[in-house]
């Protein structure tokens, strides 16, 4: 049984802390945050980017250390040797999102020796990630928890799919990057669905990839919801105006029906609080089946900011 974990990303932190596994977590990634408890552990990964910069500026930066045939993070090999986990938990979906996994492995590999096992997480649905803390329960040697801990999000789930069962269902875009545009993929189409939306643009299941503000116009989403991975919503605000011009003439602009969410805790963070993306989701698109939350005010905004909230 696993006794002193290192988790590599927000995701995987949220999942030990949901499967009691707190008190063993020794390490955590730089953009781990939630919950509050983790906040003061060691710290084993750093960006090379900017992640306060605009967006535009943060594409450019990624563009450029991976055309140098550069890592965008490092890892700590110094405080990873000191804390030697026997379990880390990393991912091997997206070289842009955290440490890669052969990044991860190299390290253990030169580090550790066979001291640690690694689990590699990919997702791409939303079952995947359900799966995913199943995965981690088994590795912390406490798969009764995970058990547990994932047929409750399952209840959750399953609520809100009745809840939106008959209603109409407008078209929703969910942005997941602001400059360039970039149409959420992954899970989030499937999260729409469950919030009583028909998504457009964006893929289930497959990578989020870029495109065009013409070909977003053409979509004519009826409802647009913001929310750019790794940015709260304060960050997003300004960039808000210039994407509105872009997209004046669509029917979610002229309607007023334009949101900024949380896309650091919520949406593109794949683990249990994807269960609160979909209730954030339901909350734009539906407000009037939107039930008690459990996500502060702050982490959804309409625009313009002056609408009632």
């Amino acid at each position: 049984m696993a006794q002193r974990i290192a988790s590599l990303l927000p995701s995987t932190t949220e999942m030990a802390c949901l499967l009691g596994l707190r008190e063993r977590l020794v390490g955590i990634s730089h953009e781990c945050d939630f919950p509050e408890s983790v906040r003061g552990l060691p710290v084993l990964t750093a960006a090379k980017v900017d992640a306060k910069a605009r967006s535009a500026e943060i594409d450019r930066q990624v563009r450029e250390v991976v055309a140098n045939g550069l890592s965008v993070y490092r890892i700590d090999e110094e405080k990873l040797r000191e804390l030697h986990p026997d379990l880390i938990l990393t991912q091997d979906a997206c070289a842009v999102c955290a440490v890669s996994f052969g990044e991860v492995q190299a390290a253990a590999r030169k580090l550790l020796g066979a001291a640690a096992d690694i689990v590699s997480l990919s997702p791409l649905h939303l079952e995947d990630v359900l799966q995913d803390i199943l995965r981690v329960a088994r590795a912390a040697g406490v798969a009764e928890r995970g058990v547990e801990a994932v047929a409750g999000l399952r209840e959750r789930l399953d609520e809100l799919r009745a809840r939106t069962a008959r209603v109409p269902r407008p078209r929703v875009l969910a942005l997941e990057w602001m400059d360039p545009p970039m149409p959420a993929g992954h899970w989030t189409p499937e999260l729409l669905r469950i919030a009583g939306a028909e998504p457009v643009l964006g893929r289930e299941g497959e990578p989020t990839s870029r495109t065009t503000w013409e070909q977003i116009v053409d979509a004519a989403p009826e409802v647009l919801l913001v929310i750019p991975c790794g940015f709260k919503v304060t960050q997003s605000l300004p960039e808000m105006p210039s994407l509105i011009y872009r997209l004046a003439a669509t029917p979610a602009v002229r309607d007023g029906r334009v949101f900024v969410a949380d896309g650091n805790a919520y949406f593109n963070r794949p683990g249990p609080r994807l269960v609160e993306s979909a209730e954030i989701a339901l909350s734009a698109i539906h407000p009037e089946l939107a039930a008690d939350r459990s996500w502060s005010r702050d982490d959804l905004c309409p625009w313009p900011l002056t609408r009632d909230r």
